[in-house]
């Protein structure tokens, strides 16, 4: 239990340095799982299962970033981890945002991958209320083709089974909870002064082939934030990770070489 809510958490590798990984919308924990392999030799890998996806507590109608937030909080908590470097991929980075308002002091570091502090525009919360209309009609199997947009076009023949894994994924995600993180990902707030004035480094992750953080808000964020870190993952869309998991790794790793635990 993790605030007060049942969540499924996953802590492979040894040593002081932690690295937390939390996961994308429509995914689970089992997202990090190859990725992880890269990083075990050199660092404790913690991944959690949000609530409401995966394996973890479905928790009333509103999964809030700030409930998600506390959750890993509480999980950090019960594992004795007191400080760490917090991953947030896509949803993950809007969780770990929300993280890095409310307990900083356990954030030697943060990396928003595939993620900004951008709130949703009032188009983006249009097209969330049509997948609640979506999936509390019966039919969430109507996205079963939203992973194959995180892919870059050229990447996904190649990761065409990769592809088809989190299809099946997101059949075995309770609609409930579906529901409850697409209106809390709909209600968040506007991060950015939190991470603007946040002494934490930062490293931002982007993908030069994303189709969900264009190159026009991806240079906006760039620039936006000067004194962050930036890794440009050059043939992968929103899932660089998969699509180039070494690169992303060592991004990563010399990331954690830098901070202090």
């Amino acid at each position: 239990m993790a605030a007060g809510c049942a969540v499924r958490i996953s802590d492979r590798g040894e040593g002081e340095q932690v690295l937390v990984l939390l996961h994308g919308y429509l995914e689970s924990l089992d997202v990090w799982e190859e990725f992880t392999q890269l990083l075990m030799p050199k660092l404790r890998v913690v991944a959690i299962d949000l609530p409401g996806h995966g394996i973890s507590e479905v928790k009333g109608e509103i999964h809030t970033m700030e409930f998600l937030a506390d959750v890993v909080h509480g999980a950090l908590e019960t594992l004795g981890i007191r400080r760490c470097v917090l991953a947030g991929h896509s949803m993950g980075g809007y969780v770990a945002l929300e993280f890095l308002r409310k307990y900083p002091e356990m954030l030697s570091g943060l990396i928003l991958f595939h993620s900004t502090p951008n709130p949703d525009s009032e188009e983006k919360k249009e097209a969330r209320d049509r997948e609640i209309a979506i999936v509390t009609a019966g039919h969430k199997d109507l996205l079963s083709h939203t992973p194959a947009k995180g892919f870059a076009a050229d990447n996904r023949e190649r990761f065409a089974d990769k592809i088809e894994e989190l299809a099946e994924q997101i059949t075995l995600t309770d609609d409930a909870g579906i529901v409850a993180l697409l209106r809390g990902m709909k209600e968040r707030s506007d991060l950015n002064d939190v991470l603007a004035q946040s002494p934490v480094p930062t490293l931002i992750i982007l993908g030069r082939k994303d189709e969900y953080i264009l190159p026009e808000v991806a240079e906006a964020l760039v620039s936006r934030f000067p004194k962050s870190q930036v890794a440009w993952l050059e043939n992968s869309g929103h899932m660089g990770f998969v699509e180039e998991p070494e690169k992303a790794a060592e991004v990563i790793l010399a990331f954690c070489q830098t901070v202090k635990f």
